[in-house]
């Protein structure tokens, strides 16, 4: 009893320290969507891993950064009328965006050596935590790559790379969070799972969610929330005209914004439909209270993330709106991953 004690003593630190690391990676997340939304994304045109951490701090390094801006499609396609003060304005946004994952690598590096060297950390783990930093490292390469695809010939970040730069940072957050969850609350030798099916089931709710974030980028990717701002209807239509109007038939899925949209609202129909499954088949089995509280959350995420999702298309995606619903999506997905983990940990 004694050894559980200490053990779970010294990684709850550890579990702590990771769930920082999440929150500012769900921060992250949500000023990328900002980025995004604000049109803020190409305004820095060089990657400086560095020295770009330095921003302009005069007039004439305002000047020059302004240039190399005006020298880019963007500017030349549909800024040239911006001015320096505005320019500045949508700087910052990404500039902050980049300040910030550099942080997180700071964040993250330091304590691992202080808990490394200090070997509060069990040999199991470590390879845990080398692994996220490397995604970590791999997710800044997939940044800037996404942004060089805005920087030739077409003003506009490709839909791939942004859903997959989106994707890979909902990966690297889920994998943190569940390695932190493993360490606040280890399994302990008998416990299984609650019920094979409900727990098979949360996962693929959890799934769904994650396919349903990838969506989302692809709706920001080809700016579909600005199309058919009407709900429940599209067009006047349950199935709108010309879902498969691109060929060959797979390109609709990610560059038909009819079909981008449609998609993304039946995906939220089958994850509102299986939610509600899962919670009526957990809760009226009476379970520990820790997986009723995680119930709970995931059904209160789910209908604020519902609203939000309506509200944001209804009034043609503001920006608060929309960082407001990226930020759902998240919170939902976390629901669906602690309640997954609750299910296969129910003591």
């Amino acid at each position: 009893m004694t050894d559980n004690f200490d053990r779970h003593s010294q990684q709850k630190p550890i579990a702590i320290w990771l769930f920082i690391c999440a929150a500012t990676i769900f921060a992250m997340i949500v000023l990328g969507g900002v980025t995004r939304l604000t049109h803020s994304g190409l305004s820095m045109v060089d990657w400086k891993p560095v020295v770009g951490i330095i921003p302009p701090l005069n007039e004439a390094a305002w000047q020059a950064e302004f240039e190399k801006y005006q020298a880019f499609p963007e500017f030349q396609k549909i800024n040239f009328n911006m001015s320096l003060p505005e320019f500045k304005k949508i700087f910052y946004f990404e500039y902050a965006h980049r300040v910030l994952g550099r942080l997180i690598g700071v964040l993250f590096l330091v304590p691992f050596l202080f808990f490394y060297f200090t070997r509060r950390v069990e040999k199991s783990l470590t390879p845990k935590l080398i692994i996220i930093f490397i995604l970590g490292g791999l997710q800044g390469l997939l940044g800037w790559y996404m942004v060089k695809s805005g920087l030739v010939n077409e003003p506009h970040v490709s839909q791939y790379r942004l859903t997959a730069h989106l994707g890979f940072a909902v990966v690297i957050y889920a994998y943190i969070l569940w390695v932190a969850f493993e360490l606040l609350y280890p399994a302990k030798p008998a416990a299984t799972a609650l019920s094979n099916k409900s727990y098979s089931l949360s996962i693929a709710l959890t799934a769904l969610i994650f396919i349903l974030i990838l969506s989302g980028g692809f709706v920001a990717g080809t700016r579909a929330g600005f199309a058919y701002n009407t709900f429940p209807l599209m067009a006047g239509a349950i199935i709108p005209d010309g879902l498969f109007n691109l060929s060959p038939i797979w390109r609709n899925f990610f560059d038909n914004i009819i079909t981008v949209q449609f998609n993304h609202r039946i995906l939220a129909y089958i994850a509102v439909i299986i939610s509600a499954i899962l919670s009526f088949r957990i809760l009226s089995n009476k379970p520990p209270k820790p997986i009723q509280y995680a119930t709970y959350a995931l059904i209160s995420a789910l209908l604020l993330q519902l609203s939000l999702g309506i509200a944001t298309l209804l009034l043609v995606v503001p920006v608060s709106l929309g960082a407001m619903h990226q930020a759902g999506a998240i919170v939902l997905f976390t629901a669906a991953l602690y309640l997954t983990f609750r299910l296969k940990n129910p003591e």
